[in-house]
């Protein structure tokens, strides 16, 4: 049993949190049992191995990156869009049967910001059905970051917790 983490990330705050939750995977199950691709990499149809797929993304226009929002982020000075972001590997998604996935994002602090993890859950529940859970948000100090402090903590402990609620490696 492994762990997929797919990630988008413009200026690198979402790929350190998904690197944060990779190794919080790894310290309870090793790290041969999680890999972290980008959306662009990530297969669309999951390996029969994969039992976890942890799926991120930064919070744009209050949901998931598009493409006009990656331009703008690449026009403020973001290296890390891809042209394959995270809804669009959505979109091609194809699951198996057991396999869980959970969503995550990265937003600045705001009651206006709204969750690119929970567009995330909406699309996937809507494509592969209740195996579907939303995760947490973890805070940047400002659309281009850095994260804010104890940020990188949380993640891989939440990381830790996941690989926990895994069933036994076999």
């Amino acid at each position: 049993m492994s762990v997929l983490i797919v990630v988008e990330s413009e200026f690198g705050n979402t790929r350190s949190v998904a690197q944060a939750i990779a190794d919080g995977v790894a310290a309870q199950r090793g790290a041969d049992s999680v890999h972290l691709l980008s959306a662009g990499e990530a297969p669309l149809r999951i390996p029969a191995e994969v039992s976890l797929v942890v799926a991120g993304a930064p919070t744009h226009n209050l949901g998931l990156p598009t493409q006009a929002s990656r331009a703008k982020a690449a026009a403020a000075g973001a290296t890390g869009g891809d042209s394959t972001g995270l809804a669009e590997w959505i979109a091609g998604f194809a699951g198996h049967p057991g396999l869980t996935v959970t969503t995550f994002d990265t937003r600045v602090a705001s009651g206006f910001a709204g969750s690119a993890a929970k567009a995330a859950y909406r699309a996937l529940r809507r494509r592969i059905g209740q195996a579907a859970e939303r995760g947490p948000s973890f805070i940047v100090k400002g659309t281009e970051g850095p994260l804010a402090d104890g940020e990188l903590e949380h993640a891989a402990a939440w990381g830790a917790e996941l690989a926990r609620r895994l069933p036994p490696a076999a």
